[in-house]
């Protein structure tokens, strides 16, 4: 059997066997862990010393091109993975959330990067605010990556996933991370991040990967590093009062598993559709990764009248799971991830069963299918019903982390939202209603208590990803017992890695910080019409201010006519006299219109393409003969190193543009959104 290195400063360590992990399917012997204990202070100084100098070297938009070529790296190779996944005891089913979610969320990264994240290593969170009556002194917030490593404990049900949804926005926030995956599945991590290494993708340093406990790790870092967990909550609490991280203020996220709940509304009868997405969302949370999920959903409430209705559905449905060796035929839900495991939840079921009576379970026929099944991991799918859910204890405090349910019957919706607040904070609750006035009612009084509520309906089934199906782009985390974190949430998640400062100065100033053009700050202005020039050359700040156009009674007509907005402040005199402007004014979209003829140089040229107006305001009415100009000024470039659809490269630039009257009074405000060529 082989033996498990870890791989840290650079170089795959461990020769020497230690603890054997057994296969979850049949007990065979997979790997063993290695015996040697490394040196954590050096991987930690070869984080900062090799590794944030080396990611640092890439900015967010070469790091996103880079997770994205990641991506395409680990897709090809999949199918090893799967081949390793299945002795955790996952199913081709449960292996795909696993590693085909994992650089699936390594895509979603990198195409949020290529958005939304700026070329250089600096996150202007604009806009500046002026601080001083004259314009001279303005402040904003920038962000910038931390001097320091992320070390990321995770647990054993997503070796693959776990790992890869905190690599993903630390990678893009530039910086390099430990990894720390629990043992019993450590040797699918351990693939993945070989096959990671393989790719030749990575800087130096940027991943670094522990196999077998961390030692003294937590003891070298400090307030440059963060922490991150997922795991149970009780080992989140310990973590978190660490001495070192505590001394350090070292933070610290947390994702622990939670009570999770799904609540059947009053409006839902067994007639309706929705009831039996209700059932089929309960039992897939059940039996999908043998209900080894931090979102796996561990109280079903529902009304009084409706409890035989749903237990009798959710019988008939899990008497049909075939369990077993996920390579036998017909077999949807595979086995728990360890043996170890398998004794945790018994004994959580054991002090469930002093609150709970079993409606389903091993009693019931339970017989893994398979050779070997009977030296695997497996666990029967178990629903208990709770006929006294308004104590305090019992599934509220208990979680067992397997394939296991508690029903629990309620009078009235606002109990079930009381009942759904005993589990002192949760990842996800879902709630299944037709009718919107519930959800109206329900989900704001719930949200305090979740992270995430999904409203499921027959028109949401359609493309719904379910209860437990955690999404790049938005929040993953909850309060309380949940960890109070978030791990997911797009570019949210990669802000986590980032130090947020204020920063105070001229106008000028703040826009060489921040490489984007402030307001109030110098401009560059040449005989050069900056929509002549290619991406390459155009420079931050450089600005055309435009010759001046009258505002005729004709304009607004023929604008009218031409566009058919006949709105009353631009056609009845005597309506616009008794408005609060006083006199018919423009349209605002005609000023728009009227500034881009001030300020667009139409012939052919570097400007491929305009795709799209921000933050567009209209500041002051513009009346009948009025005198309008405009100054156009390259505000942000970003090469985001792609070609238009004739092989041309191109950036996007970004152009503040500002619209004055004769007065010098703003009259419209806005970003515009432009394609420019590079040089072929």
């Amino acid at each position: 059997m082989s033996t498990l290195q870890s791989f840290l400063g650079g170089r795959w360590i461990g020769e020497q066997a230690d603890k054997p992990l057994r296969s979850a399917v049949n007990g065979d012997v997979v790997a063993h862990t290695h015996a040697e204990t490394p040196d954590f202070a050096a991987a930690v100084r070869f984080a900062r010393e090799r590794g944030v100098p080396a990611l640092l070297e890439l900015d967010f938009q070469t790091r996103a091109q880079r997770l994205k070529a990641l991506a395409a790296y680990l897709q090809e190779n999949k199918e090893k993975l799967y081949a390793i996944s299945a002795h955790t005891g996952a199913t081709r089913a449960d292996g795909w959330i696993d590693i085909e979610g994992g650089y699936g969320t390594l895509y979603a990264y990198a195409s949020m990067g290529r958005r939304e994240l700026p070329s250089g290593n600096v996150v202007h969170e604009g806009p500046a605010m002026q601080l001083g009556k004259e314009g001279h002194f303005a402040g904003s917030h920038i962000l910038v990556p931390r001097r320091g490593v992320a070390v990321h404990i995770n647990a054993f049900n997503f070796p693959i996933w776990g790992m890869l949804e905190k690599f993903a926005p630390s990678f893009l926030a530039g910086m390099p991370c430990i990894v720390k995956p629990a043992t019993s599945t450590s040797y699918l991590t351990e693939a993945a991040v070989r096959m990671m290494e393989e790719s030749g993708l990575l800087p130096e340093g940027a991943l670094q990967l522990i196999v077998g406990g961390t030692g003294d790790l937590l003891d070298h870092l400090d307030g440059q590093d963060m922490v991150t967990f997922t795991g149970s909550a009780s080992t989140a609490a310990k973590l978190r009062a660490h001495p070192g991280l505590i001394a350090n203020s070292v933070p610290f996220n947390a994702e622990a598993d939670s009570l999770n709940s799904a609540i059947l509304a009053p409006d839902v009868t067994p007639d309706d559709e929705e009831f039996g997405l209700f059932v089929r969302e309960v039992a897939r949370e059940m039996t999908a990764k043998a209900g080894q999920k931090c979102t796996a959903i561990r109280r079903v409430l529902v009304p009084r009248d409706r409890l035989d209705a749903v237990s009798s559905a959710l019988r008939e449905r899990l008497t049909r799971i075939v369990i077993g060796d996920p390579a036998a035929e017909g077999v949807k839900m595979g086995a728990l991830a360890s043996h170890d495991q398998v004794r945790d939840v018994q004994a959580q079921v054991d002090r469930l069963l002093e609150t709970c009576e079993v409606v389903y379970g091993a009693a019931d026929g339970f017989k893994p299918v398979g050779d070997k099944a009977s030296e695997g991991a497996f666990f029967c799918p178990t629903l208990l019903l709770c006929n006294q859910p308004q104590c305090e204890g019992g599934a509220h405090d208990i979680e067992a982390f397997g394939p296991i349910s508690t029903l629990m019957p309620y009078d009235d919706i606002e109990e079930a939202v009381a009942l759904t607040a005993k589990g002192k904070g949760s990842l996800v609750t879902t709630l299944a209603t037709k009718d919107p006035a519930i959800a109206a009612k329900v989900i704001p009084a719930a949200a305090a208590y979740h992270g995430r509520l999904l409203i499921l309906d027959r028109e949401a089934a359609k493309e719904s990803t379910g209860h437990g199906s955690p999404l790049p782009m938005l929040k993953h985390g909850g309060p309380g017992r949940a960890g109070g974190g978030e791990e997911l949430g797009g570019i949210r998640s990669v802000k986590h890695y980032l130090q947020r400062t204020a920063i105070q100065g001229s106008p000028t100033m703040l826009g060489a910080v921040t490489g984007e053009y402030v307001r109030g700050g110098a401009v560059i202005e040449t005989e050069v019409h900056p929509f002549r020039r290619y991406f390459e050359d155009l420079a931050i700040s450089e600005s055309l201010l435009t010759h001046r156009r009258t505002v005729t009674e004709a304009d607004i007509v023929n604008f009218g006519c031409l566009s058919g907005d006949h709105f009353y402040m631009h056609f009845d005199d005597i309506a616009a006299r008794e408005s609060q402007f006083g006199a018919r004014i423009a349209h605002g979209y005609f000023v728009l219109s009227a500034a881009a003829g001030l300020f667009v140089s139409p012939a052919p040229g570097p400007v491929l393409a305009n795709y799209g107006l921000e933050t567009l305001r209209f500041v002051n009415p513009v009346h009948i003969g009025d005198t309008i100009q405009a100054r156009l000024t390259c505000k942000r470039k970003i090469d985001q190193g792609k070609a238009a659809p004739d092989g041309t490269p191109q950036g996007v630039v970004v152009w503040d543009v500002q619209v004055f009257n004769q007065n010098s009074e703003l009259v419209a405000s806005y970003d515009i959104l432009t394609l420019v060529a590079k040089h072929g």
